[in-house]
């Protein structure tokens, strides 16, 4: 759970449960089906392609739909590999190339990098204001990310890192006038509240989007990160795509749609 004062409020989404899915138990309830798309939205995330394993068929779905969504990717993605012969430079090289193109093929709008090293993210006040930075100059109704809360099964701690942080991001840092002043005299930003806060990799979902019209794109931009392909977590015999439908399905099941997205949303307070 997130701690008392967020400033934002329960309603009553991972789609690969690769880092953790939402238990089956969590399931047992209806969750909200969430149809409205936001004008603007924007996805923080801690590697190459964690935007797409965590929101990738939400992302697809509003972009269809109109809506203009921003990357945030907070490290270079520098050791994500097995791959003993690439470099750190190597790879991340690599890595950002993947990212852009797996975004170009989603239609996001615009890609922030940045650049902090894989595996170090920290709660600093120049990572907290990069996001801060982020938030303001692109304005979105709806931020997407890790879970920070999550207790069940490992995390990885840049997944943690980059939920707490932007979660601080979005209330109250982003929203009032007197932190970072300098990115509002220096820089022509004004302050930005945002009014959603969607968790992927939760323990317990309170939303469920209907992913059945854009899974394919989502899995599809999952194959541009191809040098992740060896780690993803694909069974024997099943290919990436379905292991990914396989998930939804799990999600969608008692609904009248096929496949489904699964988050733990919060409302900001007016």
């Amino acid at each position: 759970m997130a701690p008392p004062g967020l400033g934002l409020q329960h309603t009553s989404c991972r789609i690969l449960p690769m880092p953790g899915a939402a238990p089956p138990e969590s399931m047992d309830r209806k969750l909200e089906i969430v149809t409205d798309v936001p004008d603007r939205a924007m996805v923080i995330f801690a590697h190459p392609d964690d935007a797409e394993i965590g929101s990738g068929g939400v992302v697809a779905r509003w972009v269809a739909a109109g809506c203009e969504v921003t990357y945030v990717l907070c490290t270079n993605g520098d050791a994500g590999t097995a791959e003993r012969s690439l470099t750190p430079a190597e790879l991340a090289r690599q890595r950002a190339a993947e990212q852009r193109a797996a975004a170009d093929f989603m239609g996001v709008r615009h890609v922030v990098m940045l650049g902090y090293p894989d595996g170090f993210l920290e709660e600093t006040r120049e990572f907290l204001g990069d996001v801060v930075r982020a938030i303001r100059r692109h304005r979105p109704h709806t931020v997407l990310v890790h879970d920070p809360y999550r207790t069940r099964g490992f995390q990885h701690r840049d997944h943690r890192k980059a939920g707490i942080v932007t979660t601080d991001a979005v209330y109250p840092f982003a929203r009032d006038h007197l932190h970072f002043p300098e990115q509002i005299a220096g820089d022509g930003l004004a302050p930005h509240k945002v009014r959603e806060l969607w968790y992927w990799g939760m323990d317990e979902p309170n939303v469920i989007v209907d992913v059945t019209d854009s899974i394919d794109r989502q899995i599809a931009a999952l194959t541009r990160h191809q040098s992740q392909m060896p780690g993803f977590n694909v069974p024997p015999g099943e290919t990436l795509g379905e292991r990914v439908k396989r998930s939804a399905a799990d999600h969608a099941a008692g609904y009248d749609f096929e496949y489904g997205a699964v988050f733990r949303r919060l409302i900001a307070r007016r």
